[in-house]
């Protein structure tokens, strides 16, 4: 990725939806939904003008619902006991070469629409990131779309051993599938024997209502009774999922979000990810990953390009946020990624977090600035916003499937209000927002910009300056991080404030970071990149620089090293 990554995340099912009375757990015919075609080339200029360059297109691929399009082709309907939601997950795949047919506007042409819709994201400068889920497919997984000699997974599966190399599956032998929730009685009834392991490692006949029941957990070679390893012959399962790979990656894709990807042996990434580059060496893989620990290894064996770091930085983000602890812990946060700080994607709200503006989070989405400039130009690694994020949405609706839980579900057919009515019918204007919501959009747009229009943030050096400032009066570092970045003659001082009231700071730079980063001692005009104003600046080892910070504020003081006036010896 020639550029800092700005990535915009959307569901098309919710994006351009704009029934405006939707009603809880309503249908496809009472709450309507988004469609591929809605993403017009005016929709995908207004997303740029946030600083996007990637957009991941979330719930492209075909997956279980309770809207039933036997009628179009699409069979064999999904039994609607073991969907979540109207609309399903679409993490549940039933058909890995196929796209969701919710969201065509002609079902029989909905691969041309998405070859379309590459088309499009291309054309308005900007990279496509979709889905890839290997840890689990849904219940019953039937592809009416693979190409000729691909075989459905499990369709040749021995189901009577419980593990084997060669299946794609894990099976509870002689055990009927008898989950915690309802599973129908009669002819409609779901009926799974032997029972599949469930796809969140669930390895009984009998998942809860808090596991993945929707889904079925697949075989990668890992023996589950005693963790041992059987990749040699290269399972099926492996081929299997390499075909799906470079098939969406022969459709113009460029990145892969890898659904879970620590719950997949981190040998076939390393098979898969290399293989696949080799015919497609632009392809980007990210990884959904949740233990700090496997960080290193999946970037530097695994061959991931990008790992999310929610356990790390977004956690403490929050903490900081929410339950009152110190923004100095934001040093250990990069320190525990040292060396591998471009690997990260940082973020504060996705599919699977509650919205930062919810009452379960910040409760106002106004006070975002400072925890999005740390994530946002921290590292060179990705940035990543949620579509709505950067409109404020606080996802007060109890949608059906998902109750009122401060997320926007992706289980459920529904208008996200915010999204609505900036999309207005397809004429993004802004004309429909809210004041508050204009400033914030214009807010966001203006920090996500300078991520790459700062050369020092997409490339340059980071300096930590907080251990400088421990003990100095002016700045409370419970409440205040204080950072440089550097490069290229140029140097930003940056300085978030979580605190609901106004600092005045009086920051300490130490004379190491003055050489190391070949920035000379003396006075300079700066300029304050988010607000516009300019100042005389000090830039001594001896001297405080001076910043003043409104509550839940952030300044990005930038200065030319050619302009430092230094002091006659």
């Amino acid at each position: 990725m020639d550029s800092k990554p700005i990535i915009y995340q959307l569901l098309p099912r919710l994006f351009t939806n704009t029934c405006e009375a939707c009603v809880p757990n309503g249908t496809i015919e009472q709450n309507g939904v988004g469609k591929m075609n809605d993403i017009t080339p005016r929709v995908l200029a207004a997303i740029k003008e946030l600083g996007i360059t990637h957009i991941w297109y979330t719930g492209i691929i075909e997956h279980a619902t309770k809207t039933d399009y036997t009628d179009r082709g699409i069979k064999p309907a999904d039994n609607p006991y073991v969907v979540k939601g109207q609309a399903g997950s679409p993490y549940a795949i039933k058909d890995y070469y196929d796209v969701d047919p919710d969201l065509a506007v002609s079902v029989p042409d909905r691969m041309a629409e998405f070859e379309a819709l590459v088309d499009r994201t291309h054309d308005a400068g900007m990279k496509m990131i979709i889905d890839f889920v290997p840890n689990h497919t849904a219940r019953r997984y039937h592809s009416d779309s693979a190409p000729t000699g691909i075989e459905d997974f499990g369709a040749t599966d021995d189901s009577n051993m419980f593990f084997s190399p060669s299946n794609n599956y894990y099976y509870i032998t002689r055990q009927l599938f008898a989950p915690s929730i309802d599973l129908g009685v009669g002819k409609k009834a779901y009926v799974e024997f032997p029972a599949k392991a469930t796809g969140d490692d669930c390895f009984t006949a009998f998942p809860t209502s808090g596991n993945w029941y929707e889904t079925v957990k697949l075989n990668y070679g890992r023996d589950p009774h005693d963790g041992s390893g059987h990749f040699n012959p290269i399972p099926d399962t492996w081929f299997k999922m390499l075909n799906i790979l470079r098939f969406w990656a022969s459709k113009g894709v460029d990145a892969f979000r890898c659904d879970m990807a620590h719950m997949v042996p981190i040998e076939f990434w390393q098979w898969a990810i290399a293989n696949v580059k080799d015919r497609y060496p632009h392809i980007k893989f990210i990884a959904e990953i949740y233990d700090v620990g496997l960080y290193r290894d999946f970037i530097f064996t695994g061959g991931f390009d990008f790992l999310y770091d929610k356990v790390n930085l977004y956690d403490s983000l929050r903490a900081i946020q929410t339950a009152n602890h110190s923004a100095a812990t934001i040093t250990s946060c990069w320190q525990t990624v040292e060396g591998i700080q471009s690997n990260m994607l940082n973020f504060l709200e996705n599919h699977d977090e509650q919205r930062f503006g919810s009452k379960f989070y910040a409760g106002d989405p106004g006070k975002v600035v400072p925890s999005l400039v740390v994530s946002a130009m921290l590292s060179t690694g990705p940035m990543m916003i949620y579509a709505g994020q950067e409109l404020g949405e606080q996802a007060t609706d109890s949608e059906g499937f998902s109750g009122y839980d401060g997320r926007t579900s992706i289980f459920d057919y529904w208008s996200v209000a915010t999204l609505r009515r900036w999309y207005n019918d397809g004429n993004p204007d802004n004309s429909q927002l809210t004041p508050r919501e204009r400033w914030l959009r214009a807010k966001y747009a203006t920090i996500l910009s300078l991520c790459n229009k700062e050369k020092t943030i997409c490339e340059g050096r980071f300096y930590d300056l907080m251990y400088v400032n421990y003990q100095n009066p002016s700045l409370n570092p419970h409440r205040q991080y204080v950072f440089m970045r550097s490069g290229f003659g140029e140097t930003l001082v940056i300085a978030v404030n979580f605190a609901d009231s106004t600092c005045d700071l009086a920051i300490n730079i130490p004379r190491h970071a003055l050489e190391m980063l070949n920035i000379p001692e003396g006075k300079v005009m700066a300029r304050e990149l988010l607000g516009g104003d300019t100042d005389c600046k000090t830039v001594s080892s001896t001297k405080p620089f001076t910043a003043m910070i409104p509550p839940y504020e952030a300044v990005i003081w930038k200065f030319s090293h050619a302009d430092i006036e230094q002091a006659e010896e």
